[in-house]
């Protein structure tokens, strides 16, 4: 029995004004909920958060509005074209607006908005990672601008991803520069509908960029070559912006990098939903891993475009979530269950996820986790 609603028409035009108004292209064909990971480990129905913002019904207290983790799996198959990701962001936005956010969320918001950075250190420190290190600051006549995200920058596991390519840029003898007056690119935080501030971090970089003459821009996090490839060009620039793995991919081509020792290891490769489904980039890791003598790839269940989330993007990295309930251990799971030695993946959100559910593993040394260019730098 179909129940009759009235839509509240103020709510709708509020949701379209936010950015949400595909919503009514959708024909409820669920489709979404067949392909969300959630389902796989918990209950969730974007169909139900779509069909409420169509009558402008959406709940913005709602939990549920916070569970998305914009990994793309639904607008990628939905038959009507309806951006889901950018729905349930529209309902973010307002409820940011009304000041209703998790806490998680409020407390990384105050770090970025006073450092810079959502893991509360300070701004000074930014490029301490590269203490004692042979990296130089950029300058107008330095090549290309390493952008090391905020968790390469603090994170003391994600350091050693920092380091491992600074080392890797020095043996392939690459200009290279980084500078201290960057932070965070914005990109997760405006996902959590704070759109103010993303535009404020995002102004602060491209003026360190413009000031500083910066035309190239090499990132490690695909969150951060979204944001500068595809989202900073609202501001009217256009930066060169490359991954770290198409750059690898390219050092090796032209043969500035060979890798030389053999690695003996089976490996999985994770498809970060920012460098794959959101930005298409599936080959170049693979071909930069195939390079590696010795190192046999296996391919997991859900790989390239079905490629399943680690729970991270969205904001959802800085959110609690019930260990029975991460993806990032159903993806472990995956990669055991491939044969695989070593997970590798290219993202930091990936790598931190990753390392959490493998502890908690019955042999947390059933399985390495490693950054592409961790398993680069042992063998040239």
């Amino acid at each position: 029995m179909w129940e009759t609603v009235a839509p509240f028409r103020e709510a709708i035009d509020a949701i379209k004004e936010a950015g949400g108004g595909a919503s009514r292209l959708c024909y409820q064909c669920g489709l979404c909920d067949a392909v969300c990971p959630w389902n796989r480990v918990s209950t969730f129905s974007m169909r139900s958060i779509v069909r409420q913002s169509t009558f402008g019904l959406a709940e913005v207290e709602s939990e549920d509005i916070w569970r998305c983790t914009t990994c793309a799996k639904c607008p990628q198959r939905c038959p009507r074209g309806v951006e889901t990701v950018e729905v349930g962001i529209a309902l973010r936005r307002i409820a940011s607006g009304a000041g209703i956010v998790p806490a998680p969320v409020r407390i990384v918001g105050a770090s970025l908005a006073a450092e810079g950075n959502p893991l509360g250190e300070e701004r000074k420190k930014r490029s301490d990672w590269a203490t004692g290190l042979p990296v130089n600051a950029f300058t107008e006549q330095t090549e290309i601008l390493y952008f090391p995200c905020c968790y390469l920058s603090y994170d003391p596991r994600l350091q050693k991803v920092a380091a491992a390519t600074a080392a890797i840029l020095n043996k392939a003898g690459v200009d290279f520069g980084i500078l201290e007056s960057t932070g965070c690119c914005g990109e997760s935080i405006r996902k959590t509908g704070h759109e103010g501030l993303f535009k404020r971090l995002a102004r602060d970089n491209i003026v360190a960029f413009v000031e500083n003459g910066v035309k190239k821009v090499l990132v490690s996090s695909p969150h951060c070559y979204h944001a500068i490839k595809n989202e900073y060009s609202e501001f009217k620039v256009n930066f060169e912006v490359v991954h770290i793995s198409q750059y690898l991919f390219q050092l090796i081509n032209e043969g500035r990098l060979e890798p030389a020792r053999a690695y003996g290891k089976k490996v999985a490769y994770h498809d970060p939903c920012y460098l794959g489904r959101h930005n298409g980039i599936y080959d170049e890791p693979r071909e930069v891993l195939g390079k590696i003598p010795g190192l046999e790839l296996v391919e997991m269940a859900d790989a390239r475009e079905d490629s399943l989330c680690c729970g991270g993007g969205g904001g959802r990295i800085w959110m609690d979530t019930p260990r029975g309930e991460r993806l990032s251990g159903l993806r472990l799971e995956q990669a055991i269950e491939s044969g695989a030695d070593v997970l590798a993946t290219a993202c930091p959100y990936c790598i931190t996820n990753f390392e959490d559910s493998r502890l908690a593993l019955p042999d947390s040394e059933a399985i390495e986790i490693k950054d592409i260019t961790e398993i680069i730098l042992e063998v040239i």
